[in-house]
């Protein structure tokens, strides 16, 4: 198994981590210090040893901020985790804080007293992050301070180490171009920004660059490791050396120069002193970076990361890859649904024996590498915890009259998959059936939209949500997400969101995922990836439009469906959706399970 389902919150630990480091903090005299939710390369995905905030609050989640000062001390979630943190959480050391409500930076300029001294990893948050709790202090008139030491470190006794795992090439008949054709692409996008070098520090990024893939975060098959490139037309790698086996040394050898992690810093102080111009992305480059090229006398210009597109316009190998891992995806996925139909009438069907089933289809492929994350696998109320994740504390039977969501996600050679499906079990509720209709004719809504050319996924996410709205509802999340190609399974730029103002390209491929969340009841959510396409004609139309191919392949439950809120185009779409589903996905199944995908995938 990829995963686990230890209970890995404990919220009796929160008052006595806490104190611990109010002392750490006044033998040091500071008054405050900041625990982020991350790493030194400020991805979604950490290492055991990063997870600071976990260890000291017990919340789990996959973004969150602690800012503990002597007399108070609050954590700050989105949408997707106000219900978790709660019991994650002893919430009477940590105040819950909605960031959709309040920021830290405003939470600092509110409770930060004056002469306050408020402490910060500098490894741990952005250049625009400090810029902003900087304001934050300047206008509490407190004083925000970098130090060397992470203050968490010095009082978390059993931390782990830091990963070193081997980083391996990702072979071109997958990647589709090679590493050196990319770093001439990045170079000349470099010299036309008039910087003499960039530093990438985001591992997937540097895991497009150069071909590569490694395993030291759970779930993402992630280098960690920093780069430069060049203007002239070189770059450098900063890894550990036991880190490149003999093979991966051979791949790189005539694209990247090899250096060791502590290289990094005297590396960006001859920057500086070169006088060079360099090029950082603010919102994703740590602070420490930031500063330490500023003070060496190096002129920053700041920018996107130069990988960041390039890397989300997936190339025609990287497409024909993602489809022909969702057809092999699709297949377990199906096998997995036609199970759960006949496993669960005898009531012994549980959320984690559930989850272990779907992991074990996906591993009788003999493709699957990893989960693409932890599948969250809710029954009931638990299915309304956008992100639950079930322990063996948890552990909820999948009972009759309930909706089971499950949310899960596969990480194959030539593609990252991600797909939700929610499944009544026994006879569901008018209201379900409702609130399930609502939700996929929004699916449908973006599913089926066609778009000019520059069309953002901010335009789009009315869609999704549009059959919700009619009703009064809504969802208190983003409708869909970037995903990479056997790399991280939320990727940007590309989101389908109120704030996803990054223009949609051909080959960029998103989520489709609205839902409906009743606290203490149950949950609904039906994601698929798209693709964008390339501009085509509409007959009688003016202008060529994009539009959306569906890749994922796994039945929609007709038993939620109430026929009579479709349109005849959303039943049409819905119809001819399931016919792709039974074509690509009945040659892996047995005779019983291709019954069950008849049946349910039938016309309405």
């Amino acid at each position: 198994m990829f995963q686990t389902y230890d209970d890995v919150a404990d919220p009796t630990l929160g008052a006595a981590r806490a104190e611990k480091l109010r002392t750490e903090l006044k033998a040091r005299g500071l008054d405050g210090f900041i625990i982020p939710r991350a790493d030194e390369h400020q991805g979604e995905y950490v290492p055991p040893h990063a997870e600071r905030l976990r260890w000291l609050t017990g919340f789990s989640g996959s973004a969150g901020l602690a800012i503990v000062l002597q007399d108070k001390a609050a954590i700050f979630i989105d949408g997707r985790y106000t219900l978790q943190v709660r019991y994650q959480s002893d919430i009477d050391v940590f105040e819950p804080q909605s960031i959709m409500s309040i920021s830290p930076a405003q939470w600092v300029e509110e409770n930060l007293k004056a002469g306050a001294k408020l402490a910060y990893d500098p490894w741990l948050h952005t250049v625009d992050a400090i810029e902003r709790l900087q304001t934050a202090a300047d206008k509490a008139n407190a004083e925000l301070i970098a130090v060397e030491t992470n203050l968490i470190d010095v009082i978390w006794e059993d931390q782990p180490g830091k990963p070193k795992a081997a980083i391996q090439p990702h072979d071109l008949a997958f990647a589709g171009t090679p590493a050196a054709e990319k770093l001439q692409t990045i170079t000349n996008e470099l010299q036309m920004s008039d910087a003499d070098a960039a530093v990438v520090t985001m591992p997937d990024s540097i895991a497009w660059l150069f071909n590569i893939r490694g395993g030291d975060v759970a779930h993402s098959p992630l280098p960690l490791s920093f780069a430069i490139v060049y203007e002239e037309g070189h770059a450098e790698l900063f890894v550990h050396d036991e880190k490149i086996p003999t093979e991966t040394r051979a791949h790189l050898g005539n694209v990247v120069t090899l250096l060791a992690p502590e290289d990094l810093g005297p590396t960006l102080d001859k920057l500086g002193t070169w006088g060079r111009e360099v090029r950082i992305d603010p919102s994703t480059c740590a602070d420490w970076i930031g500063t330490r090229l500023t003070k060496s006398g190096a002129t920053i210009k700041r920018g996107v990361d130069l990988c960041e597109l390039p890397k989300a316009r997936k190339n025609d190998t990287e497409v024909a890859g993602t489809k022909a891992a969702h057809i092999r995806d699709g297949q377990a996925l199906s096998r997995f649904l036609a199970w759960l139909s006949r496993e669960t009438p005898s009531g012994k069907v549980t959320e984690i024996s559930a989850s272990k089933q779907l992991e074990q289809f996906r591993q009788e492929t003999g493709e699957l590498k990893e989960v693409s994350f932890d599948t969250i696998s809710g029954a009931g109320p638990n299915g309304a915890i956008v992100h639950y994740r079930v322990t063996t504390d948890t552990d909820r039977t999948l009972g009759q009259g309930e909706l089971y969501l499950v949310d899960s996600g596969a990480q194959y050679l030539d593609g990252t998959t991600d797909v939700t499906r929610t499944v009544a079990i026994g006879t569901p509720t008018p209201e379900m059936k409702d609130r399930f209709t609502r939700v996929l004719k929004g699916h449908i809504g973006l599913a089926a939209a066609r778009f000019p050319t520059g069309t953002s996924g901010a335009q789009l996410d009315a869609l999704a949500r549009m059959g919700l709205w009619q009703a009064g509802l809504d969802f208190d999340h983003g409708t869909g997400h970037g995903v990479g190609s056997y790399l991280s399974v939320h990727e940007g730029p590309q989101r389908i969101s109120k704030a996803g103002h990054v223009p949609l390209d051909p080959g960029m491929i998103v989520s489709n995922e609205p839902g409906y969340y009743k606290a203490d009841a149950f949950g609904i959510r039906i994601e698929n990836l798209l693709v964008v396409t390339a501009p085509a004609p509409i007959e009688g139309g003016e202008r060529d439009m994009m539009g959306f191919d569906t890749v994922t392949l796994a039945p929609i439950d007709l038993a939620l469906v109430e026929v009579g809120l479709l349109t005849d185009d959303e039943k049409a779409w819905l119809n001819s959706y399931h016919i792709d589903v039974r074509e690509k996905v009945s040659p892996a199944l047995n005779a019983e399970e291709n019954v069950w995908l008849e049946a349910a995938t039938r016309a309405i």
